[in-house]
């Protein structure tokens, strides 16, 4: 809860990614610039922030990816998702 006088907290939602393959350049360019915004709104606002961001994990794309590459799709999902957060903690 926000301290008397102090600004209110936000809660943000973003859509994501689908997780069909791997994570390219408009991916990062998307999540860098949710993440200025982020920093803009808590380092000189002063709000807090809750982000959440969904993940499309259930698919038509996926499922077309999955049965070409013989795998269930929520093992291929999973799989592309673990990569996505990977890359962009690095980016």
């Amino acid at each position: 809860l926000p301290r008397a006088g102090a600004a209110p907290a936000l809660t943000w939602y973003s859509c994501g990614p689908t997780v069909y393959d791997v994570a390219h350049l408009g991916h990062a360019r998307t999540y860098v610039a949710f993440d200025v915004l982020r920093r803009v709104v808590e380092n000189v606002f002063g709000n807090k922030v809750f982000y959440v961001m969904g993940v499309t994990d259930v698919d038509d794309k996926i499922i077309k990816r999955a049965r070409e590459d013989n795998v269930e799709p929520l093992a291929l999902a999973r799989h592309y998702e673990t990569a996505f957060r990977r890359d962009m903690v690095q980016a």
